[in-house]
């Protein structure tokens, strides 16, 4: 019994020294994805320009989401007649917004550091959508006002 609180108070005590690295540009979050290392997005929407129902809206909504890259996909320059390069990931899970609800992101990366992140709520039975919006910005590089930070646990 004793043992296994040791161990247990170890465990406890390495989580706890487990720091997280800010990736500041396209280059420093492609070499943490394809180096198999799990990164972590949080997106300060309210800081973002949003456009919904092709309008820019004067104010984006005062939230912040994040989410774990586990699945992703890069395409280089000219790969999917793409100008730039990037990398896309998404996540889409069931939510209860005043009823139950698909709630959709995909958020795109592109090689110059500009973000551009779709969010979609889709009915569960009938996948019609009832929201669509998208959100622009960069990476926050700690310098610049960019609303989108990546962070990868060292």
């Amino acid at each position: 019994m004793k043992k296994i609180f040791v161990l247990a108070m170890i465990l406890i005590s390495l989580s706890l020294l487990a720091k997280t690295k800010q990736l500041k540009n396209f280059d420093e979050l492609m070499q943490a994805l394809n180096s198999g290392e799990i990164v972590r997005v949080v997106v300060h929407y309210g800081d973002c320009q949003l456009i919904a129902h092709n309008e820019v809206q004067e104010r984006s909504p005062d939230a912040i989401g994040g989410m774990s890259i586990d699945v992703y996909e890069y395409f280089a320059p000219m790969s999917i007649g793409n100008q730039q390069a990037f990398v896309s990931f998404s996540q889409a899970k069931l939510i209860n917004h005043g009823g139950f609800i698909y709630n959709y992101a995909k958020i795109r990366v592109y090689d110059d550091n500009k973000v551009k992140i779709t969010a979609q709520y889709l009915d569960p039975e009938e996948f019609e959508l009832e929201m669509d919006e998208n959100f622009f910005s960069e990476i926050n590089d700690g310098k610049n006002d960019g609303a989108v930070y990546f962070y990868l646990n060292e």
